[in-house]
């Protein structure tokens, strides 16, 4: 009966990643899976969190489904932290918001209430991006075209060749863009870049669908939220898929949202109406434990403050590894740039290593990188900068 169906090749993050687990060898370093890790090389649990979920766990409760749209004091904090607490746009209720099953659960969501909606839409990705956007946008039926983002010739993004791109991308179509620390090439747009960007959207008259996953993993909370912000202060309609896990390490718990800004308050409850709909066909309604958990700590202002303080620590420890890398490898190789370490931003970098020298890394000195060079700064320590320094340095032509 299923003698017809192909063999999938696997994920190439999370197949690197059994690959690593396989490697019998001691010393080996993972910096190709894309999680936050602290100094001892392991997951963190946030201090605000566990307060939190030991606070819930001693008064369990019942545990009913939850609505289709999720819970209303989860969804609340959502637009909260994205759109900013005063936001007119939340005042004018503009805003419909639905819990998803992770950033990825959003996707797949927005991926489906606009390919009913927006049948002519075709969608651009940037080019490099996530590889599971292109997977969900087409698998929802999308044809997915890609604009120029990253040069290798610059070690940063082409905002020219970006923008040149955009304007010639049909009205109506859906663009996705990184809100910030651009997975997976660490190179954001400044402010000026994405008050340019905002003005080729609108008048192009294209619909923007964020992307934020790494919240406060760039320049804070509400820096990291600039470009959505601005995109909604200028009228311009978007959606935003979020998501707790890096930022409450939280992945496991599956803590995303969906959110979708409209003319109206009116609009927004038939939006909310159809991302009901979609979520009732794809998994009914999410789950509980890590939205309790979020919502507790950021109703909470002494957990908030906590939380937000550790945030702020993750952060400090990701930006210190991105210039310890690069002061041991400007020692270790004068002669090249690596200036674009500590110009990139968020968990991860692109080294503009060749396939053939993230094999060498991997063969010769038990370091995993993706093939396409990203590395995840975030999985670097003050113990294994040193070995890693030293073997990008000795692979290098």
């Amino acid at each position: 009966m299923f003698e017809h169906v192909d063999i999938y090749p696997g994920d190439p993050i999370l197949t690197l990643n059994e690959t690593f687990i396989a490697d019998p060898r001691a010393g080996k370093i993972n910096l190709g899976i894309g999680v936050y890790l602290n100094e001892a090389s392991k997951l963190p649990v946030m201090g605000a969190v566990l307060k939190a979920e030991t606070a819930l766990l001693a008064n369990p409760g019942i545990r009913p489904y939850l609505p289709m749209e999720g819970a209303p004091s989860y969804r609340k904090q959502v637009q909260r932290l994205l759109f900013g607490a005063d936001a007119p746009a939340l005042a004018e209720q503009r805003v419909a918001t639905a819990q998803t099953v992770g950033g990825s659960g959003a996707l797949k969501v927005g991926a489906d209430f606009l390919a009913a909606y927006f049948k002519q839409a075709e969608v651009w990705i940037c080019d490099p991006t996530w590889d599971n956007h292109r997977a969900i946008f087409a698998g929802a039926g999308f044809t997915v075209h890609s604009y120029p983002y990253y040069s290798a010739a610059i070690q940063h993004v082409d905002f020219a060749a970006m923008q040149a791109a955009l304007n010639a991308v049909p009205a109506g179509d859906i663009v996705v863009l990184h809100a910030c620390c651009h997975n997976p090439t660490g190179a954001d747009l400044s402010e000026a870049q994405w008050r340019e960007l905002a003005k080729t959207i609108s008048s192009r008259k294209l619909l923007p669908f964020f992307d934020i996953a790494y919240q406060g993993f760039g320049g804070g909370i509400d820096a990291d939220a600039f470009a959505i912000r601005h995109f909604v202060a200028e009228g311009i309609p978007l959606l935003v898929a979020s998501s707790f896990s890096k930022n409450f390490s939280l992945y496991g718990e599956r803590c995303g949202s969906l959110s979708i800004v409209c003319d109206d308050a009116q609009e927004a409850a038939n939006v909310l109406g159809q991302l009901k709909a979609a979520i009732r066909r794809n998994y009914s309604s999410p789950p509980t434990h890590g939205a309790r958990i979020v919502a507790t700590v950021l109703e909470n202002p002494e957990l908030a403050a906590d939380w937000s303080g550790e945030l702020d620590a993750m952060r400090g420890r990701i930006q210190a590894m991105r210039e310890g890398l690069y002061a041991q490898l400007r020692a270790l190789r004068p002669e090249r740039d690596f200036e674009y370490l500590i110009k990139q931003s968020g968990m991860f970098s692109y080294t503009g290593l060749t396939v053939a020298q993230v094999r060498k890394l991997r063969e010769e000195s038990a370091i995993y990188l993706l093939e396409s060079g990203r590395v995840c700064i975030a999985a670097l320590t003050r113990e294994t900068l040193a070995p890693v320094a030293a073997a990008i340095a000795k692979v290098l032509d």
